[in-house]
C-alpha cells in the first residue's frame, strides 16, 4: 500500500457508496503508534460510528506495515496518564462500533498493531505478512485483550506459541486456524476488503448491524448463554416489525424488491 499524501497521523476517508477507510499514516515508523495517533484512531471510531452514511469501515496501514505496535520511545507517555480513558482507547471505541470492520493487513502487525487486528471483525492479509506478540520479549503487559482473545481465536496452545515464546504468525497460518479470512497478494489486499464490504452492503443494513453484535456479544459467553441472547433478540425484533415490513421481506425473498428495507 502506498502511503497518503496526507501529513496526518490517521487519515479518514468516506466514500460515496458507504466504506470510509481509516489508514494508519505514518509509514517512515511503520505506522509506530504515538499517544496522539492512539486518541486520533480513537475518535475516528467513535466519529465513524455515528455517521449514517458509513456502512463498513477499512483499517490499513500505509507503506510496508500495518502497525508495528507503540513507539517505545514515548512508552511512558502511551501507558501512563490517560491510557485508561476509554475515550482515548482505540481498541474500546473499535469495540464499541456498531459497523463491521475489516482489518487490511499489508505486512507488520506486532504487539499493538496485533491487538488493533484483534479488534477487526474480518481479516483480509497480504502473503507474506506477520503477526507478532512481543509483549513478553519487551516486558510490556497487554492491556488491549491480546491474552484473552487470540486463545479463543486460535487455541490456548497456539496462543501460548505466540506469546510467551513470541513466535511470529504467519499471515498463511492464521488463515488456516480461521483468524484471517482471506490471504491475497500485497497489492489486492484493499481490493480484497472492498469486495468484501460489497458483499456486506448487498445486505439489510439494520440485520447487519444486529448480527454482528449479537455475533461479538455471544462469543463472549457460553454458548447457552449465547443462545438465550440470540433468542431474546429475535424476539425482540420480530415483535418490533409492522405488518408492512414483513410484507417487504417477502417481496424481498419473492425478487420483487432491489434491496430489502427493514
Amino acid at each position: 500500500m502506498e502511503g497518503s499524501s496526507s501529513d496526518k497521523p490517521i487519515v479518514v476517508t468516506r466514500e460515496p457508496d458507504g466504506i470510509a477507510t481509516v489508514t494508519l499514516n505514518r509509514p517512515k515508523s511503520l505506522n509506530s503508534l504515538t499517544r496522539p495517533m492512539m486518541v486520533d484512531l480513537a475518535k475516528a471510531f467513535k466519529a465513524l460510528a455515528k455517521d449514517n452514511s458509513v456502512r463498513v469501515i477499512i483499517l490499513s496501514g500505509a507503506g510496508r506495515a500495518f502497525c508495528s505496535g507503540v513507539d517505545l520511545t514515548a512508552a511512558q507517555d502511551v501507558f501512563k496518564g490517560d491510557v485508561k480513558d476509554p475515550e482515548a482507547d482505540p481498541v474500546v471505541q473499535m469495540e464499541q462500533c456498531p459497523k463491521p470492520i475489516i482489518g487490511a493487513i499489508n505486512g507488520l502487525a506486532i504487539t499493538a498493531g496485533f491487538e488493533i487486528a484483534l479488534a477487526c471483525d474480518m481479516l483480509v492479509a497480504a502473503k507474506g505478512a506477520t503477526f507478532v506478540d512481543t509483549h513478553a520479549r519487551f516486558g510490556i503487559f497487554p492491556s488491549w485483550g491480546l491474552s484473552q482473545k487470540l486463545a479463543r481465536f486460535i487455541g490456548p496452545n497456539k496462543a501460548r506459541e505466540v506469546s510467551l515464546a513470541a513466535m511470529p504468525l504467519s499471515a498463511e497460518e492464521a488463515e488456516k486456524l480461521g483468524f484471517v479470512n482471506y490471504v491475497v497478494d500485497q497489492n489486492e489486499v484493499l481490493n480484497k476488503a472492498r469486495q468484501l464490504a460489497g458483499a456486506i452492503m448487498k445486505n439489510s443494513q439494520d440485520l447487519v448491524l444486529r448480527y454482528k453484535s449479537v455475533i461479538n456479544d455471544g462469543y463472549k459467553l457460553d454458548l447457552r448463554q449465547g443462545l438465550a441472547i440470540e433468542k431474546e433478540r429475535a424476539h425482540e425484533y420480530y415483535d418490533g416489525m409492522t405488518p408492512e415490513q414483513f410484507k417487504k421481506m417477502l417481496d424481498f425473498i419473492a425478487g420483487k424488491k432491489p434491496s430489502p428495507k427493514l
